[in-house]
């Protein structure tokens, strides 16, 4: 474990903490690279009136975050160049002039990946790391839960005896729609890329069946583990295999948007099966979890109760080390990780 480093000024007994900061240098092409990011030391500035000081511990690392540093038009605005890179985090508060904030709280939401962070308070919530894991404040608990939850249960509207197919099953959202799913009654498969990944989501998550699609044809296989069709199509990877999902939709079926990180390296391509949305009379929609932020109360509150009962599962992929941040993130695409990746700052 890395140390925090101090530099003590000559003209007086202060020590001064030092902070390490992932700033977007530059907005990529295609996949990032080594330069798309920089790492930079500056020290922790005095406090304001209102302000405290987080300790982070640690960083989010998502697919979300790559179309964050793409100059285009989305539901949040780009990163800037030159700025912090934006994350959600994990953190100690150590130092607080904001009287709603005590030193040794901890809280969780979106910021920035630096070791420490300035903030009044906005945006974040405040844990309890004596009922979860930290990093399962970034998984199950956090964003990747929330979405899974709203978007299964608000979006996709599962019924007992359904049929729910999720791709990147092994994924943070994905592992946790299947298993709200199977906690609804629903017959559940998973698509995931590797054998590692299948056995787990079907041995330790409950799933009812998986297809790799590295190693299978996901068609066939879709035929056969789907028999009587998809009520529901979580889809978390978009292209290829959303065109497969849609050949099997029943009538009335749901096909929530989360994500679509086969596409986010790449000019995007939309479904050569769209008609079949129309045969089938479906329902396809998008969603971003930001608007649930009033509710997360509830998911956690449903989650937490499900995992005390030991029906969810929630497991975390820990690369350490601030200055890794490139080649951390860079596992999202790379499918190196099993379960929601975090970085481990402190």
């Amino acid at each position: 474990m890395k140390t925090i480093e101090v530099v003590k000024e000559k003209t007086s007994s202060k020590i001064q903490l030092i902070n390490k900061r992932v700033l977007l240098a530059k907005r990529p092409k295609g996949l990032p690279d080594e330069s798309t990011w920089k790492l930079e030391e500056l020290p922790v500035p005095e406090l304001k009136v209102g302000e405290a000081l987080i300790q982070t511990e640690y960083i989010s690392l998502d697919p979300a975050m790559r179309g964050w540093i793409r100059d285009a038009k989305s539901y949040l605005p780009p990163v800037p160049l030159g700025e912090p890179m934006r994350a959600a985090i994990v953190g100690k508060v150590i130092k607080s002039k904001n009287p709603n904030m005590k030193v040794g709280e901890y809280y969780t939401g979106l910021s920035s990946a630096q070791q420490y962070v300035v903030t009044d308070g906005n945006g974040l919530f405040k844990i309890d790391p004596n009922m979860a894991p930290l990093t399962t404040y970034l998984s199950v608990m956090g964003m990747p839960g929330i979405t899974a939850y709203f978007g299964l249960l608000r979006i996709g509207k599962p019924k007992a005896g359904e049929t729910v197919l999720v791709s990147g099953a092994a994924g943070a959202v994905g592992s946790v729609v299947g298993q709200i799913a199977k906690i609804k009654g629903c017959h559940v498969i998973g698509i995931a890329g590797g054998k590692e990944k299948c056995d787990y989501i079907i041995n330790q998550l409950g799933f009812d069946g998986a297809i790799d699609y590295k190693n299978e044809d996901i068609l066939a296989r879709l035929e056969e583990l789907c028999p009587k069709g998809i009520d529901v199509y979580y889809d978390n990877v978009g292209g290829e295999i959303l065109d497969h999902a849609l050949t099997r939709l029943n009538r009335n079926a749901r096909i929530v948007i989360c994500g679509a990180i086969s596409q986010y390296n790449k000019k995007p391509k939309g479904p050569d099966n769209y008609y079949m949305i129309l045969a089938a009379r479906a329902k396809m929609e998008g969603f971003v979890v930001i608007d649930y932020f009033s509710e997360s109360a509830t998911a956690r509150r449903d989650m937490g109760q499900w995992m005390m009962e030991g029906k969810l599962r929630s497991k975390e992929y820990v690369v350490e080390g601030i200055e890794n941040f490139h080649e951390a993130f860079l596992r999202l695409f790379s499918g190196k990780k099993l379960g929601k990746l975090v970085l481990k700052v402190t």
